[in-house]
């Protein structure tokens, strides 16, 4: 299973993570599929920047993102747009039969 989570860089007490699709039985930290973005927590307000078209080709394929990767997707903008596909997609075969 692939899952989309945060891999740890950056120096002691300065924090910066890259948001990664990666193998659910690989560590924290060890060799991941794709880079989707990063997200740097120390500045205020903190900074995100996510690739929306490779986050969507993750989450159609059926990556899960984790709690924290899901709030940084939906602070991006990715989960609405993931959220209307899925949408549209459900409604369009109704629309075909009728």
């Amino acid at each position: 299973m692939v899952k989309l989570r945060l891999k740890r860089m950056g120096a002691r007490n300065a924090p910066f993570y890259r948001i990664v699709a990666v193998d659910a039985r690989v560590k924290r930290d060890g060799k991941y599929l794709e880079a989707i973005g990063w997200y740097d927590p120390k500045p205020e307000p903190f900074k995100i920047q996510v690739d929306r078209e490779i986050a969507l080709k993750w989450l159609r394929t059926g990556a899960q993102p984790t709690e924290t990767v899901r709030s940084l997707l939906r602070r991006a903008g990715v989960l609405e747009v993931w959220h209307k596909e899925k949408e549209a997609n459900r409604t369009a075969p109704a629309e075909e039969q009728a």
